[in-house]
């Protein structure tokens, strides 16, 4: 795969998945030695150190010795080093060798699977998304279905890396789950594993020459298939767009590049986002190019929801702090953190939280999100069976905000539902109608302007 130039991999998407088919992160290489332990920066830090390894290497020993079953040194090794990360924040991770080059080759957008982002609740791994044109789109799964079985084999208490060796497979073979969804009884459904092509970016002409762009998820080649939607559109309308509805619903992130790039395509210069962190290398400012808007002067409108993760928020809060775009929908999902993937030398790689980005304006998205000027509900009949939505700030070990906690009555409490992704973009899509007809009227005032 092409590796970026900068020294390290910034992934924004969200860590809390494991990914089935979905190309969230692309990694660059950053050097890192198995010996690299800070140094004692004080007389009392070594002693301290040596302590807690003498500590972590007696109850290795020990479990080895005395464990009912026999266990291997690396497996001890690999758990309590996922343990660590993982009590982090929801995000950082360890990833063993397999799992990392499962991570590249997801980056460039093909690879092998059923088509769904999942995550695990208490219990059971649970579906966050199905991925457009997927075997698990195509059979209908949806955000919030349940797997109890996977191929017969009960999912109780069953981790997320298992769930995703089980539902991965050769491509052609069948897979039978079965699925737990409110309102209805348990159903079995059979999904044959397939190559899956992601492309990230759709597009069509709407009626009175207004764009639709739905962007599914952040991946290497998002930027120039949004910039082949736009001329594409420009070319349909016959070079002039009336306006252009920007769709991120669903959309769970992905590469921090890409979300820079696809902002810059609608401003003209200034910030897109900032990041900031521990490490001085960590704080930066994204800007956009001084001509980048491809759609200058056309009326925007983004649409968000409670599954526009990261990625998807980094762009949606730039357009509306820089007044590029009126944002229409429910609050977004909140991840405001970025993640570093650091190689381990053929032992995997740590995935880590190093910074949290900002919006133009200074504010951090974490646990928060980004509210829309206008809050659109998908009527009741076209949402998800999920009845709750999970944000950030739900999920155990979030980060806070850097700014505390809102003031009272400054937070927006308004109702939140999911439209079900297989809606998305159709004609009973009405949050999408409610984009085009906002973009409507603001075409009707604008021609009556200049009429006067």
């Amino acid at each position: 795969m092409t590796m970026p130039n900068s020294a390290r991999g910034r992934l924004i998407g969200p860590a809390l998945a494991a990914v089935l088919a979905l190309a969230l992160a692309a990694c660059a290489q950053h050097a890192e030695q198995a010996n690299d332990a800070p140094a004692a920066t004080t007389a009392t830090a070594a002693p301290s150190h040596n302590t807690d390894m003498a500590l972590y290497t007696r109850v290795l020993d020990r479990v080895q010795a005395s464990y009912v079953e026999p266990v291997t040194e690396n497996k001890l090794v690999v758990n309590s080093l996922k343990g660590m990360l993982s009590s982090l924040d929801p995000h950082s991770d360890y990833l063993d060798e397999s799992e990392y080059q499962d991570l590249l080759d997801e980056s460039e957008g093909e690879f092998a699977g059923i088509g769904a982002e999942i995550t695990r609740d208490e219990n059971h791994p649970k579906v966050i998304s199905p991925i457009d044109d997927t075997p698990a789109a195509k059979a209908g799964l949806k955000p919030g279905d349940i797997f109890l079985k996977i191929d017969g084999k009960l999912t109780d208490g069953m981790d997320l890396k298992e769930a995703v060796d089980l539902l991965r497979g050769p491509v052609g073979t069948p897979v039978r789950v079965t699925i737990v969804r409110a309102g209805v009884k348990p159903f079995d459904v059979t999904l044959v594993r397939a190559v899956i092509h992601v492309a990230s970016v759709k597009s069509q002409l709407e009626p009175n020459n207004i764009g639709y762009i739905r962007i599914s998820l952040f991946a290497e080649k998002t930027n120039d298939e949004l910039l082949k939607a736009i001329d594409t559109l420009k070319q349909k309308a016959g070079g002039r767009l009336n306006g252009v509805v920007l769709d991120l619903r669903n959309d769970p992130g992905g590469l921090l590049d890409q979300a820079v790039a696809v902002a810059g395509d609608f401003l003209d210069g200034g910030t897109v986002v900032s990041t900031r962190g521990r490490d001085p290398d960590d704080n930066r400012v994204f800007t956009a190019s001084s001509s980048g808007d491809r759609l200058a002067s056309v009326p925007m409108v983004v649409l968000i929801n409670g599954a526009s993760a990261s990625a998807s928020e980094i762009v949606a809060g730039a357009l509306k702090e820089r007044q590029r775009a009126q944002i229409l929908g429910t609050r977004s999902f909140g991840k405001g953190s970025v993640q570093t993937i650091i190689p381990l030398d053929g032992r995997g790689a740590i995935r880590l939280t190093t910074a949290l980005y900002y919006t133009p304006s200074g504010n951090s998205i974490q646990d928060r999100g980004i509210t829309p000027d206008f809050v659109v509900l998908p009527p009741r009949s076209e949402r998800t069976p999920q009845a709750d939505i999970v944000h950030e700030a739900d999920l155990k070990g979030a980060i806070n905000n850097p700014g505390g906690p809102l003031k009272a009555g400054t937070n927006d409490k308004s109702p939140e539902a999911n439209i079900d992704p297989l809606l998305i973009g159709t004609a009973k899509d009405s949050q999408l109608t409610a984009a085009l007809d906002r973009l409507k009227t603001e075409q009707a005032k604008t021609a009556a302007t200049v009429a006067h």
